[in-house]
């Protein structure tokens, strides 16, 4: 969903700023949730200005950057389950990973992670 223009917010801002009235009023005034309304007081109480943020983007995992260091991984225990991947990725890193991080990465680069039936 595309932001609300400037000019919008800030007549959003002026309505409840001019007014004797609520929140609730004005976010039915507007069609706008009372949230948004919320927001966008505290955010010109804060700030000074009424500009929307960054939408988007995603955060990127703690194993993002080890690409290499998980391909040897695999590479080296190919028979490992995820737990054991966990196990070794705190005791070699020091950092701690669930099972389902480790099987999402995993499964990004690409790296499967077949048994062996034969023992």
């Amino acid at each position: 969903m595309k932001a609300y223009s400037i000019e919008f917010r800030e007549k959003i801002v002026k309505a409840y700023e001019q007014g004797d009235t609520s929140i609730r009023k004005i976010a039915a005034q507007f069609d706008v949730s009372k949230g948004f309304v919320q927001k966008l007081l505290k955010q010109k109480q804060f700030t000074g200005h009424v500009q929307p943020k960054k939408q988007g983007g995603s955060l990127k995992s703690v194993l993002h950057s080890h690409t290499t260091q998980l391909t040897e991984m695999v590479e080296k225990y190919p028979d490992s389950t995820l737990s054991e991947y966990c196990e070794y990725w705190l005791s070699t890193h020091n950092q701690s990973v669930s099972p389902s991080m480790m099987c999402r990465e995993l499964k990004k680069q690409n790296l499967t992670r077949k048994k062996n039936n034969t023992q």
